[in-house]
């Protein structure tokens, strides 16, 4: 191994505060040189925070003189343009023209709903009259063109930007309408990251009333790169009853919190299910997500329960507020959608 590389392996060793990723991963490393037992580094930040860039500092040197045949080390730390002493921690996106809110719907762990979610809440606030805008940040796993029936490649603008795809009233941009078939995404996170930036700065949204995000489960780069590239007005995290699902919406909470972006509120999905006789049964557990928003001090914006027309309007590219906007399912996401638009207000 060559000394540089050594010395990457070391910083690999430097976490970014208050995340359990490495600096390295970030892309915060944009030079590094060795030679005659001398280290150079240069860290790039994106935080105008300057006990972060302090702390880094120290911890990259740290780790620099542990490298063996290392005696001298240089570590510069470049902040965004205007970074002064005293100003406040966090990211400094700014957010495009035109984008009134910008709205995350997020989860702790797949298989909760989300994307079936968010595409109901788009198109039921469409059918309130609002522009809406839907963003599809599941790089791996895109399943927005499926649940709203569309295919195609977006154009280019004259202004060299890609056009967002138009369906039930709704404007989609998502990494499926870029790959042929069940072609798989096999990139590292710096390509997500970059991937993310350009769906909101390089597509021509117009001006939506609300863009809605979905993003993918967990708390990685997709969430990051979002939070790093466009200031939030606020998440959405979507959960089931069951304590599998409420341990890492705690998760979820925490990272908006560490990137300050508020919590509008919490969905409960897959609240309860009506069997044919009639019979209420709650096959994960009920009222998990209202009872964990009063601990979190969050909005609860309301349940979802299991019903068949949800899980069929998806299938078919028709969300079930689209095709029967009348029915309970319908109405279910209606609420919530209106009790999301109370908290932005």
């Amino acid at each position: 191994m060559s000394t540089e590389d050594s010395l990457r392996e070391a910083l690999r060793h430097v976490k970014y505060p208050g995340y359990s990723r490495d600096i390295v991963s970030f892309g915060l490393v944009k030079h590094l040189a060795a030679a005659n037992g001398a280290a150079n580094v240069v860290l790039e930040l994106t935080t105008r925070s300057p006990e972060v860039a302090r702390q880094l500092q120290t911890e990259c040197e740290t780790a620099l003189r542990a490298v063996p045949g290392i005696v001298h080390v240089l570590v510069e730390v470049k902040m965004p343009t205007g970074a002064a002493a005293g100003a406040g921690a966090g990211f400094a996106p700014s957010k495009p023209a035109g984008l009134k809110r910008v709205v995350a719907v997020a989860s702790g762990k797949g298989g909760v709903g989300k994307s079936t979610c968010a595409v109901n809440l788009a198109c039921s606030l469409a059918l309130q009259g609002m522009e809406v805008g839907l963003l599809d940040c599941d790089i791996y796993g895109p399943s927005v063109p499926l649940m709203m029936g569309v295919t195609g490649r977006p154009m280019v603008s004259e202004s060299d930007k890609l056009v967002p795809l138009h369906n039930h009233g709704v404007k989609l941009m998502s990494m499926g309408f870029l790959l042929d078939g069940d072609t798989p995404v096999v990139w590292r996170g710096p390509m997500i990251m970059k991937t993310i930036q350009q769906f909101v700065l390089q597509v021509d949204w117009g001006s939506p009333d609300v863009l809605l995000v979905d993003l993918p489960p967990g708390t990685g780069d997709a969430q990051l790169s979002l939070c790093q590239t466009v200031p939030l007005d606020g998440g959405v995290i979507i959960t089931t009853p069951q304590e599998a699902s409420l341990g890492v919406v705690r998760k979820g909470i925490a990272m908006f919190n560490k990137v300050n972006v508020p919590i509008l509120g919490l969905v409960e999905n897959m609240s309860y299910f009506t069997a044919p006789g009639g019979e209420r049964v709650e096959i994960f557990g009920h009222g998990g997500g209202r009872a964990e928003a009063v601990r979190q001090g969050v909005p609860f914006l309301g349940e979802i329960p299991l019903f068949t027309e949800i899980r069929e309007g998806g299938d078919r590219g028709v969300p079930v507020v689209v095709a029967a906007p009348n029915g309970a399912p319908a109405k279910a996401f209606e609420a919530i959608a209106l009790s999301l638009m109370a908290t932005l207000h």
